[in-house]
């Protein structure tokens, strides 16, 4: 067999490039890697952003949450996982209590798996997210989601990765599939080099802090550019896994020669440690997925982006203008260059190396080498945990991990830990602290009156040795300005069909599912402001009242944003008012449906995944919401429950200079006392292609388009079922 470097340089003449499928439509690399995993495409069919389809990922991965989506499995009727290939189990979050109960929890967890046939991989392994790379459920190229946002990472090694929510895992047990949206895709050209003494930490930091007004917010991002081969694959790991908080749903990069010999490096680890017993070593089998055949197969099989696909935005950043940076306080929006903060001598309590964006056996080495020989500074407690088993295992090897310890830092078991606020060495009040982890949130490591940093691994051991945030002598300046830019791609044929002009020539033969209305229409809402977030939407008192009625959650609905808002519904709905009355279709009748139609602006239903956000607006009398765009878990969990989301931006934005007050979003109605804003007239919102018509009570009207043009079929038919639990039911 040919050695490591003859092996390597054989799969980097056997790369080609793959179309698929041959067609005059071009792709985005995402957009390629969906289309394998798509599911009841029409013949023909191509997948864009936008696009709302029926997906079968390769792997669904739950943790600790596990418990809630075996419950929501069961409360759908089903008793045996579909697939049971598909699922892998990886308890990681709260592997420091052990509590009876938790214990429970974790042994009920591990006893359904052994019943369904899934691997599972108990508290200690590892983070899950960690193991679905090192054990190669995340492979490039494929497609793979977790309940859990941090997914994102999967992107590290080419790997679609995207969250969901805990119904739609329960959905796939049962049936394999859910549905997606597939987000706008954006470019982030790196180009140029890594000083030395910068990292794929300090590219993240840096894109979040300086691209930090929503650039990326829902989208999904591929890295691309002359950079990228200069960064290592727990770089990229790194970066990928950070993209979740700088607000996209996902962060891929390519697949390249880095990547596979990264992956030929690891499938011979994998065989030796696994699969060579006794004195003599023989291979009884290959691992199931890391193994060389499935690797020739993807070297021989190597996807690229069409060269003239369509990216909605091309952000740019110079890495060879890059400096050292640390985020927050409290937040990733705020990013300062290391040289900067480290003259404000910022004492610090509570260093910390841990999670699923900084714990491998790169960043312990790290770390160790600026501490070898050192001590942690008198009344700093710096903790430390490896990404996983396998990890900690090779950082003691190398002796990495004896150093840190040698220098007084306080060992964790692999897992979440501090990182999400569990187990010990949580930040307290007025305390500060700096961390390798991806959240800084206010509250998210402990009190909300701490301050917490975000810096690399070498950042983060050096400022524990010197009790304040530092980095290594020396710092690394940046010289010059550091280089970043962004430019937005022009309007699309189709992006262009939004405007009124366009609208009438969209054409109207979509497929459209029996029982589904072909429009609806009826009298418009407009709550002008942006950001509306699902505590707004549905009071957070409310959330935890499991025996609160449809009918109380549509007379609270909206109540942290508008007191009157469900009044104004309810009287909407009356029998005296025009668009009141929901006209009744036979079964399997697809004609239009009247009902009151909310318009929120940008971001609409961002924060927590409180599904009662969706539940109480369909509840109250609304089956669909317009917003200039949506909060991604929002929309979830409205699709799941049969809410209907569609965005129509350029509506928002006509609507916001004529009744908004002040001719801006966030001040109400220009009326005295007006919160949302009651449109005279009627709205039509054609499902077929998405077609507005906005008529005023003088008779004229207004066209525009929704993004996507029409509800796809995907949406439909969870609709039609009365949401995602009956949809499965149905599929049992």
């Amino acid at each position: 067999m040919a050695g490591p470097s003859s092996f390597a340089s054989s799969l980097r003449r056997l790369a080609t490039h793959t179309s698929l499928p041959a067609s005059d439509t071009p792709q985005s690399f995402i957009e390629k890697i969906v289309q394998r995993y798509a599911v009841d495409l029409a013949q023909g069919q191509k997948v864009k952003a936008g696009d709302y389809l029926s997906v079968r990922p390769q792997t669904v991965m739950t943790h600790d949450n596990t418990g809630p989506c075996i419950t929501k499995f069961r409360s759908i009727g089903a008793t045996k996982i579909r697939d049971p290939s598909q699922v892998v189990f990886a308890l990681d979050h709260d592997v420091q209590n052990k509590s009876e109960a938790n214990l429970k929890k974790y042994s009920r967890i591990e006893s359904f798996a052994r019943e369904q046939g899934i691997d599972f991989y108990p508290a200690g392994r590892g983070i899950g997210h960690q193991v679905m790379i090192e054990e190669g459920y995340a492979f490039p190229q494929t497609l793979a989601v977790a309940s859990d946002s941090h997914s994102n990472m999967y992107g590290g090694v080419g790997c679609v990765g995207t969250p969901v929510v805990r119904t739609d895992a329960a959905a796939i047990w049962a049936t394999g599939q859910t549905w997606w949206q597939i987000p706008e895709v954006v470019k982030v050209d790196l180009v140029g080099q890594l000083p030395p003494g910068v990292t794929g930490k300090d590219v993240i930091v840096a894109l979040c802090g300086y691209f930090n007004e929503d650039q990326v917010l829902n989208a999904a991002i591929e890295f691309t550019g002359s950079g990228v081969a200069g960064l290592s694959i727990d770089e990229r790991l790194a970066i990928s896994n950070m993209t979740t908080e700088w607000g996209a749903l996902a962060g891929v990069f390519p697949v390249d020669d880095v990547t596979l010999s990264w992956y030929e490096k690891m499938v011979r680890r994998m065989d030796k440690l696994n699969f060579q017993m006794g004195s003599s070593p023989s291979h009884a089998a290959h691992h199931p997925r890391l193994n060389m055949e499935r690797l020739d197969h993807l070297s021989t099989n190597l996807v690229r982006p069409d060269s003239d696909a369509f990216y909605s935005k091309t952000l740019r950043l110079d890495l060879s203008t890059l400096s050292p940076h640390v985020s927050g306080p409290n937040s990733v929006k705020i990013s300062t260059p290391l040289a900067d903060l480290s003259q404000q001598n910022i004492k610090i309590n509570k260093a910390y190396l841990v999670s699923c964006v900084n714990s491998r056996a790169s960043d312990l080495k790290a770390a160790a080498d600026v501490m070898r020989g050192k001590k942690v500074a008198p009344g700093v407690e710096f903790y430390v945990a490896a990404a996983s088993s396998v990890v900690q295992r090779e950082s003691e090897e190398s002796g990495d991990w004896g150093a840190l310890l040698a220098a007084g830092a306080k060992p964790l078991p692999a897992g979440c830990g501090p990182c999400i606020g569990l187990g010990v060495g949580l930040l307290e009040d007025g305390e500060v602290g700096i961390s390798a982890t991806n959240r800084n949130y206010k509250g998210r490591m402990g009190s909300p009156k701490a301050l917490a940093y975000l810096a690399s691994p070498a950042v983060v051991a050096a400022s524990a040795l010197q009790g304040k945030i530092c980095g290594p002598s020396p710092i690394p300046e940046q010289e010059g300005k550091l280089e970043y830019s962004l430019s937005a791609a022009a309007p699309t044929e189709a992006a262009e069909t939004s405007s009124s002009a366009a609208a009438e020539d969209v054409d109207s033969s979509a497929e459209l599912l029996a029982g589904f209305p072909s429009s609806f229409h009826g009298t418009l809402i407009f709550a002008p402001q942006d950001n509306l977030n699902t505590d707004g939407i549905y009071p957070g008192k409310y959330t935890y009242q499991d025996d609160i009625t449809p009918s109380k959650q549509a007379q609270v609905v909206m109540e942290n944003y508008d007191p009157n808002f469900a009044s104004i519904v309810a009287d909407l709905k009356s029998p005296t008012a025009v668009s009141a009355q929901v006209e009744p279709r036979k079964a399997g009748e697809s004609g239009p449906q009247k009902g009151v139609v909310l318009l929120g602006g940008y971001n609409f239903g961002t924060g927590s995944s409180r599904e009662q956000a969706a539940t109480a607006l369909k509840y109250s009398g609304i089956p669909l919401v317009l917003a200039g765009s949506f909060g991604d878990i929002f929309k979830r969990n409205a699709i799941n429950n049969g809410l209907v989301c569609l965005e129509c931006p350029q509506l928002v934005e006509d609507l916001t200079r004529e009744f908004a007050q002040g001719g801006v979003r966030g001040a109400g109605g220009k009326k005295e006392g007006e919160i949302s804003v009651v449109l005279e007239g009627e709205v039509r919102v054609d499902t077929r292609n998405g077609q507005v018509v906005l008529k005023g009570s003088d008779g004229k009207e207004r066209r525009y388009v929704t993004r996507p043009a029409g509800v796809g079929k995907a949406v439909q038919d969870i609709a039609v079922a009365g949401g995602l639990e009956a949809w499965v039911q149905k599929r049992l």
